[in-house]
């Protein structure tokens, strides 16, 4: 990927899904995938035990299942999510 797996990353991700309304929780669980989604409670759960690049990988997945109203990212936001959009088309 084009972009880092660090600290700055997770959060600019942790705040796309802020920004749309969606809870980001790490817990520990039993998740086939490493996270869970509760679309009702717009919560997301992500295993507690991953490490940073684990958890990015596990935002992008759950970022690719839920609808993201981009209209309310600031631009860093939308950079980022626009490089994931763009490399999911790439890989598709």
């Amino acid at each position: 990927m084009s972009f880092k797996y660090n600290a700055t990353t997770l959060t600019t991700l942790e705040s796309i899904f802020k920004e749309n309304n969606y809870v980001i929780r790490y817990e520990k669980g039993r998740f086939q995938s490493g996270y869970c989604i509760l679309q009702d409670k717009r919560v997301a759960v992500v295993n507690k035990f991953f490490e940073t690049e684990a958890r990015i990988n596990a935002l992008i997945d759950i970022l690719s299942q839920i609808e993201v109203d981009t209209s309310l990212l600031d631009d860093k936001q939308l950079r980022l999510f626009e490089q994931l959009a763009q490399q999911k088309l790439e890989l598709d």
